[in-house]
């Protein structure tokens, strides 16, 4: 079918641009054709265009945009951890956290206890948030089940919750997030997901990518080299949470495997922004975590981008360090913390976030041929995304030229 979606006071194409340009079109429209974008222009110009003359006319107010591609979420989990909140708050430390129980393990305990079908209602519940905030496409992780068993629940919940949404997923196993208690040390425990875990992900294609934390007290940059290299060999591509606690390395490893993306990255130095700039390695900055954890410090993304690194924000979602489903807080968070533009913000969140997922040829970009994913905002110029911070400004997201959400709504799919 053919459906022209117009009555934006703006249209915000992102197309790629080395000076981030976002493709600014007043009184712009969208024209989609079987789930794809056929042409964005002057509302104008399609209407005068005799192709056009049949196709079904959808009016939407505001400025509309590529719709979110949060490319790094922990968004299958069994229960919030309100616990390590408290501790935060009244002064414990991360290392103190994790030392009384809480902390990764403490999601892994309670993981390990949910069924299936609780983990699937969790995450149907969890993508209609996603998809009313203006994120249409989502990386999500595994990570909290730590052995074979539950990391291959972890990742056919996903499988089959991405059945029943429209929310796009994208699966990526992270067994390597932490030692669980029945291992002794790291070594034993990454050797186990090499010959037990990775051969049955590989056999039921479960995964597209793989990630580690490497970070002091978890996995070393040599053992998150080893490990990423074992999982390309299984045919998954290599991702890596880095420095995000201290420099420790990771941005190295990430650059030595050519790794997707290095996710965090609040402690990279110099020598790892040459590294990186040289590599295709994108950057994936998480300050909501930040944000949540209540550091003083955030990465500071300007010398990334004046040293040629591709740039990606993202939400890292998860019930430890950052319950936070909305991308719009994150652009905030990184024009107002970051020293990042609300141009530059923006990209981060669309295309960038798309091309961190080796998806930049299919989505993040309104742009003839790539899938018709727009999401609309209820602000008449597109640098309100950023001010208004603390709300939710979307009012429809459309996924492959659907409606699937408008304010006042509920979710369709």
């Amino acid at each position: 079918m053919l459906k022209i979606f117009y009555g934006f006071d703006q249209v915000l194409t992102l197309k790629p641009s080395k000076n981030f340009d976002v493709g600014l079109i007043e009184k712009g429209a969208v024209a989609v054709e079987n789930g794809k974008i056929s042409f964005v222009g002057k509302e104008k110009d399609i209407f005068s265009n005799p192709y056009f003359k049949k196709a079904k006319k959808i009016k939407l107010k505001g400025t509309a945009i590529p719709s979110f591609v949060d490319s790094h979420t922990h968004a299958v989990f069994a229960e919030a951890r309100l616990k390590d909140f408290s501790l935060r708050t009244s002064g414990h430390t991360y290392k103190e956290i994790k030392e009384k129980g809480g902390g990764i393990i403490s999601s892994v305990t309670a993981l390990r206890r949910a069924s299936a079908e609780d983990l699937k209602e969790k995450l149907l519940f969890w993508s209609k948030k996603f998809l009313e905030n203006g994120t249409a496409t989502a990386e999500i992780k595994s990570g909290y089940g730590l052995d074979n068993k539950n990391e291959i629940k972890i990742l056919k919940t996903i499988k089959e919750t991405s059945k029943e949404t429209c929310l796009e997923m994208v699966p990526t196993f992270l067994g390597a997030h932490s030692i669980p208690p029945e291992f002794k040390n790291s070594k034993d425990y990454l050797d186990y997901l090499i010959k037990k875990v990775l051969p049955q992900i590989k056999k039921n294609k479960l995964a597209v990518f793989a990630d580690i934390f490497c970070e002091e007290g978890y996995f070393s940059p040599q053992e998150s080299e080893y490990y990423l290299k074992e999982c390309l060999k299984a045919g998954l591509k290599p991702k890596i949470h880095a420095e995000q606690l201290k420099n420790y390395g990771g941005a190295g490893a990430a650059a030595a495997v050519n790794a997707v993306s290095a996710d965090h990255m609040d402690y990279a130095n110099l020598s790892d922004l040459k590294a990186l700039a040289q590599s295709k390695t994108i950057v994936t900055f998480l300050p909501a975590s930040n944000y949540f954890l209540g550091l003083s410090h955030f990465p500071d993304a300007r010398p990334f981008i004046e040293k040629g690194v591709k740039v990606a924000l993202a939400t890292d979602f998860n019930p430890g360090t950052s319950p936070c489903f909305n991308m719009q807080f994150v652009i905030s968070c990184a024009v107002t913390h970051m020293k990042m533009t609300v141009e530059q913000a923006l990209f981060s969140s669309c295309l960038n976030g798309a091309a961190a997922l080796g998806l930049e040829n299919k989505i993040g970009s309104l742009e003839k041929g790539k899938q018709a994913d727009i999401s609309v905002f209820e602000v008449k110029d597109y640098r309100e995304i950023a001010y208004y911070f603390g709300s939710n400004l979307n009012i429809a997201t459309v996924k492959k030229g659907n409606i699937i959400y408008e304010k006042n709504n509920t979710v369709r799919c």
